[in-house]
């Protein structure tokens, strides 16, 4: 769990600059990350997101292919799941929201299976561009 603003900004700038430690890059910072893109006034989450990850994923020997590194489907469904999170408590500091986020369903890594099969989600195609969901629509 985060305890202060500052914890989520240095996983938000460490990931812009290339700089946050590849062991450091687990299912809860990318939740950190992005709602710190969501808050953060000087990026549009949605398009700089893909661009951030991809860059990060190549400075830490990580190649983004059809099987490994980015995945667009996952990274947009995430934005949206933190998004819709953070406006239920937008006036928390940014270190309780993201800490809220991990403690709901939306938290747990395996919470898009219930929207994508495996088949689907972790296809070529999902993998390059967004694929809607195809078990039950997003609720958000």
């Amino acid at each position: 769990m985060f305890k202060s603003d500052d914890d989520i900004a240095l996983i938000g700038e460490g990931l812009v600059a290339c700089t946050l430690p590849k062991p450091a890059w687990t299912h809860a910072a990318h939740l950190a990350a992005a709602c710190w893109l969501l808050n953060h006034p000087d990026y549009d989450a949605y398009a700089y997101m893909p661009g951030i990850i991809r860059r990060y994923n190549v400075a830490t020997g990580v190649a983004n292919t059809d099987t490994e590194g980015y995945h667009e489907t996952i990274t947009l469904a995430s934005l949206r799941a933190a998004e819709a999170s953070m406006k239920s408590v937008a006036h928390w500091p940014l270190w309780a929201q993201v800490n809220g986020l991990l403690v709901s369903d939306y938290g747990r890594s395996d919470w898009i299976l219930a929207y994508w099969s495996k088949a689907v989600l972790f296809s070529p195609g999902a993998r390059r561009e967004w694929v809607a969901p195809d078990i039950q629509p997003l609720n958000f």
